[in-house]
Parts: structure tokens; sequence; C-alpha cells
């Protein structure tokens, strides 16, 4: 393997950018307010990027690409439902969340916002909300690392063992070190790189097979069902796909851009940014998968490593198309999205152990800097779980992100909906939701049904709020009084 070659020079030098990113953090945080969200100061740019891109994981550059070069356009529901639920969450939840936490006793994570929404004095909101986070982040974050270990086992030409390793090294460093401010600002970076990388691609790609037509005319000859949206399609099947857009309201790493926005203000230009920016990255990511069928159809003689692992088309096509350096570029998208959502994961989950469980319970009076260096060493410990359940190389990142993505969805998406929008949801409620939800789910999970596990999370998650906050005890005249205002203020901001 040389070292000095192009790609690895490319990969080094964006490598030591992020982490160069990460100390000027660390010269940023003060306190544990910033290392956890950044002092609420994200403007509209930063606020939309980092959101893309702690949304867009490596599944976005592997295993979208993958799906469509399986199954041709039939997978663009998934597309349709991602930003579907994207763009509701960005108009209808992230200003009154933003407003909400704040007024929640300045609510820092997930679990204080419930913990001080319902006037949780027992603090079984906290304690639940945070070990749903824990459980299902660890599966999540294990995406990211079997994401970053392809990567680096195909560049670097290491075993699986030792590219998981490398693949997470780097943003371990910069959230360690830089906490929210480095992870926001890395993520503007990742997201303008992920954004050219999946446009370039494909139009290449185009280029190379001699235009859109020819190319096509190549993906159909290999099967003309590629073209049809409903190819194989049962109704149950484009329900699931469209239903990935319901987890958008239930996701603490994206919800977590919401609260550190500047004021409710900048929500409306950001919405504009991430919708544009989400829009022609699926659209990229989708063009990889649908024309690299053609490109291997032409050039069979290449295509043995992605029959063999069809999330790998990315990755063959940067290196087969550009040059070194170029697909040095390229190939760092891959370890951007990578990075950019496993860094937003293991800061929430630092968060969970930290302020909702040390703080919570152990230190109640601990110092700011003494919660600063806890959530820092929570890093390193939910790093290494998540690369100790990544340690299969078979795993599939789609399938791990599917059932993380499902478990925040139901867990916590209709409470935080009704806790905005529902002023007669209640703590018991709240719990109820919360457990019915990760438990259905699980259960889901593992049954063959044909149905994504998140329908009848949500479903059943809602229904339990609505019937234990029923014919459960009213809100609290606070509780209410709460809700009025907060409503009050959004719709002043509104006229």
């Amino acid at each position: 393997m040389d070292w000095t070659s192009p790609l690895h020079i490319t990969f080094a030098i964006y490598l030591l950018g992020m982490v160069g990113i990460g100390f000027v953090a660390w010269y940023s945080t003060k306190n544990f307010d910033d290392y956890i969200l950044g002092g609420r100061s994200l403007g509209s740019f930063v606020t939309a990027l980092s959101a893309g891109a702690s949304d867009m994981s490596g599944w976005l550059l592997l295993g979208l690409p993958g799906a469509f070069y399986l199954g041709g356009f039939s997978e663009a529901w998934i597309a349709v439902g991602l930003v579907i639920g994207a763009w509701a969450n960005w108009r209808y939840i992230a200003a009154p969340l933003r407003l909400y936490t704040e007024r929640s006793q300045n609510a820092l994570t997930l679990p204080d916002y419930f913990t001080n929404r319902f006037e949780d004095r027992n603090k079984v909101l906290r304690s639940v909300s945070a070990a749903i986070i824990l459980v299902f982040f660890a599966v999540y974050c294990a995406a990211g690392m079997v994401a970053g270990a392809r990567l680096f086992e195909s560049v670097f030409e290491v075993p699986y063992s030792q590219a998981i390793w490398y693949g997470a090294a780097v943003t371990i460093l910069y959230t360690f070190v830089g906490g929210f401010l480095a992870v926001s600002w890395t993520d503007a970076v990742q997201a303008t790189l992920m954004f050219f990388a999946l446009i370039l691609t494909p139009v290449l790609v185009v280029l190379k097979l001699g235009g859109p037509e020819a190319s096509i005319a190549l993906v159909e000859q290999v099967n003309p069902e590629n073209l049809q949206f409903f190819k194989g399609a049962t109704v149950l099947g484009v329900v699931s796909l469209l239903a990935w857009g319901l987890g958008y309201v239930g996701q603490p790493h994206i919800l977590a851009r919401f609260m550190a926005a500047e004021s409710i203000r900048t929500i409306k230009p950001a919405r504009r940014i991430a919708m544009t920016w989400m829009i022609l990255c699926l659209a990229g990511a989708m063009g990889i998968g649908f024309f690299g069928i053609a490109w291997f159809e032409a050039n069979p003689a290449r295509s043995a490593e992605v029959a063999g692992n069809p999330e790998r088309v990315f990755i063959e096509l940067s290196t087969l198309l550009f040059n070194p350096w170029v697909a040095g570029f390229l190939l760092s998208a891959i370890l951007a999205a990578v990075m950019s959502t496993l860094s937003s994961q293991l800061l929430v989950c630092s968060s969970a152990v930290s302020e909702d469980f040390y703080k919570g319970f152990l230190r109640p009076k601990a110092s700011q800097r003494e919660m600063v260096w806890v959530g820092r060493l929570s890093v390193l410990a939910v790093a290494i779980l998540a690369i100790w359940l990544a340690a299969d190389p078979d795993s599939r990142v789609l399938g791990l992100v599917s059932y993380a993505w499902a478990g925040f969805g139901a867990a916590f998406g209709p409470v935080v909906v009704l806790s905005l929008f529902w002023k007669g949801t209640t703590r018991n409620g709240a719990l109820a939701g919360m457990i019915v939800g990760a438990l259905v789910v699980i259960g889901w999970k593992q049954l063959d049904t044909g149905l994504y596990e998140m329908v009848p999370g949500v479903a059943l998650a809602t229904l339990a709020i609505v019937l234990v906050s029923r014919f459960g005890g009213a809100p609290s005249p606070a509780m209410l009084g709460q809700f009025d205002a907060v409503h009050a203020e959004l719709r002043r901001s509104e006229d």
C-alpha cells in the first residue's frame, strides 16, 4: 500500500481538517451548555446543513445507492417518504420545539425537555427516554462504524477488524474535544462535500455512457422492471418505504439542531436551505445506484465487487471513473456522511449519560467543568460499545439504520408531536407512549409481516398516549399555562 498516493493524501488532508475544526471549537466551549448545545448560537446556514448532514448518514452514499442498484426506481418510495417527513419536521416541529425547550427551564436534551415539560419530579421520563436513546443509538452508531470500516477497508486495503477502528478514530477525537460546536461546524463542511460528490458522480457516469438515453437503455437491457416505480410492489411494501418519513419527529440528533438554533427566526430560511440540499443529495444518491446498473452492464469485468456487495457501488464508481485526486475527494464524502451522523449520535448519547443519568441522579450539583469531562468520557464509552456491535463484517448499513430509525420514530415521535400541539398530554401518557413505541418496534422486528415496524410502533404509541392521558389525571394549571404562553409567542412570531 502506497501511503503517498494522491488518494491517501487527499484523505489525510480531509481528516486533519476535521480534527483542526475540533480543536478550534475547544476554545469556544466554555461550559456544558456549549458542549451539548453550542450555547443555542447556530445561524440558519449551519443549522440547515448540520441537520441535513447529521440526518443523512453513510446510508446516503452506501445503502441508498446499493438499494437502487438492486431494485431500480421501485426504491424511490423511501426518498419520497423522507422528503415529506423532513419538510413536515422543519415546518411544524422545529420552531415550537426550539421555543418550548428554552421555556422548559432551558432544556438541553430531549429527556430534559420531557422531564420539564411534564413536571416529572420523579424523573421517570428522564431515565426511560435516556435508556431508549442509549439502546437505539448504540445500534445507529454501529451502522456508522460499519460504513466507515467499509470505506477504510476499500481505500487502505486493511482488514475489517482494523478498518473499523481507523474509521472511528477521527470522529471520536473531534467530538471528544470540541463537542456540539465542533460537530455542527464540521457538519457544514461535510454536507458541502457530500453535495458535490453526489451530484458529480452520476453526471460523469452518464457522460461516460453516452448520455441519458444510452444510460437508460442499458438499465432497461438489464431488467425493464428497473424503470418501474411499482416493480414487485405491494401495498405494505410502499407504505413501509413511505413510513420512513414518520421517523423524523423522533430523531434526537436532528431535533437537537432545532433546539440549538439561534432563534425561531432562523428556522424558516434554514428549512429552505436544508430541503434544497436534501432533495438534490437524494436525487444524486439514487442516480448513482440507477446509472451504476448501466455502467457495470457496459463494463462487466469490473462488476465483481458490486455483485458481492451492492452497497459498494459508489466506492467502485469513484475509484474507477476518476483520477486518484478526485477519487480521494469523492470518497471523503462517504467519510463525511459517516462522521457527521456518528458524531451527532455520540454527542446525544453523551448528553444522555452526563446530563440525564450522571447529573440527574448521581451528582445534581456537578460543576460545569466536571460535566464537560463526563460528557467527553461518555463519548468514548458509547463509541467503544458501537464498535463492538459493528464487529460483524457482514452487517448491512441500511438494515441497522432502519431498525434504529424506527425505534426513535415510534418511541419519541408521537410524544414530541403531542407535547407540542395537544395540551391534554400528561406525564403518564408520554411515558406510556415511549414504552409502547419502543417495545412494539423491538417485538415487530422479530415478525416477518412485510410491514415496517415504524408503522405499528407510531400508531400504537400515539393511541397509548391519548388513552392514558384522557383517562388519567389532568395536566396541572402550570403546564396548561406554559402551553398557552408558548403558542401565543409562536403566533406573534408569525405575524
